[in-house]
């Protein structure tokens, strides 16, 4: 762990005490609890942050048939009128996580840039395998757009964001929603996306690029980590190959909005960034990419160990702005 700060280096000691590794967990339910407590616990909000004072946060439920998703929204307190919008899917591994784990980074995008912020959270595994997470996601995002005057929302300046696994179902989204508009589907609601914000993706669900074998055992995600998030998320569709787990699979990636990759130089998915950004670039995609340095995974909701991560909040909130907020001719 040569070469990061000293804080972010503690990390790993903090895993260590905080829960046993993610492959050795038995009870899913009470694994998510213990780390939504330190989330929300005093010291969680000196790791993770807390949304900025100039955002307001409420929560709502999005409901779908026979579910409910809680969903927290972001609004910046000094602009009013129609707001643009970001939906922001949070990480985790599809198999833990909450809308609250990234509430400093959705706090400073409202705050920087004036657009709402909407954070559903989703189905986890392995009550819920996938595709759960992907329906849930794609399906709140359509409640999203058909609810934009009661949100008071402009659906037509839209953006999705995630991270990690999060990002994943964000490209996945990007992907569902340039088939559905290309095809003339008749379905209300397909979400017109202007921006994809990836911030360390998972883009592939099996193949073990150069960084993770370079880079296995890095604080917050390790090998073992991402083989065990595979296994458990796909269940006993482990193996399928379908775009639908993993959109680098896709057959095509043309015609998809501008995206930006955002990843971490001590990141076992690092690779998975940078091979979009090129898988996208050769099908003339507008990708615009920053790596950041002394940075690990999941470094952009960790922001009280992580310097990297305040500076990448407001390159994050301009490029969004740019898409987005500032109005073009």
């Amino acid at each position: 762990m040569s070469g990061l700060p000293i804080k972010t280096r503690a990390i790993a000691a903090l895993q260590a005490r905080m829960s046993a590794p993610v492959s050795e967990v038995t009870d899913f339910a009470e694994h998510r609890r213990k780390r939504q407590e330190l989330v929300m616990s005093r010291a969680g909000q000196v790791l993770f942050g807390r949304p900025d004072r100039k955002v307001t946060v409420e929560e709502i439920q999005i409901p779908l048939e026979g579910r409910s998703l809680r969903t927290l929204v972001y609004r910046p307190t000094a602009v009013g009128g129609v707001r643009p919008v970001v939906v922001y899917f949070h990480g985790g591994g599809w198999v833990q996580g909450s809308p609250e784990q990234s509430g400093w980074l959705s706090g400073q995008i409202a705050s920087l840039t004036g657009a709402t912020v909407i954070s559903p959270s989703y189905r986890l595994a392995p009550e819920h395998p996938w595709p759960a997470a992907v329906e849930d996601s794609w399906e709140a995002l359509a409640w999203i757009v058909a609810k934009s005057a009661r949100l008071n929302i402009d659906p037509e300046r839209l953006a999705v964001m995630g991270d990690s696994a999060g990002g994943n179902l964000a490209a996945i989204a990007a992907l569902r929603a340039r088939d559905a508009r290309a095809a003339g589907s008749r379905a209300r609601n397909v979400p017109n996306i202007r921006l994809q914000a990836l911030l360390y993706p998972s883009v592939d669900m099996y193949q073990k690029f150069s960084s993770e074998l370079r880079m296995p055992n890095e604080p917050v995600l390790t090998s073992e980590a991402m083989d065990t998030f595979a296994h458990v998320y796909m269940a006993d569709s482990y193996g399928d190959t379908s775009w639908i787990a993993s959109p680098l699979r896709a057959e095509s990636h043309e015609d998809l909005p501008p995206a930006l990759i955002v990843t971490a130089d001590r990141d076992p998915l690092l690779d998975n960034g940078i091979i979009y950004r090129e898988t996208l670039r050769k099908a003339g995609v507008h990708v615009e990419y920053r790596e950041y340095a002394q940075a690990v995974h999941g470094f952009l909701s960790l922001p009280g160990v992580v310097p990297a991560a305040h500076q990448a909040a407001v390159d994050i909130a301009e490029v969004i702005a740019a898409h987005i907020v500032v109005p073009t001719n």
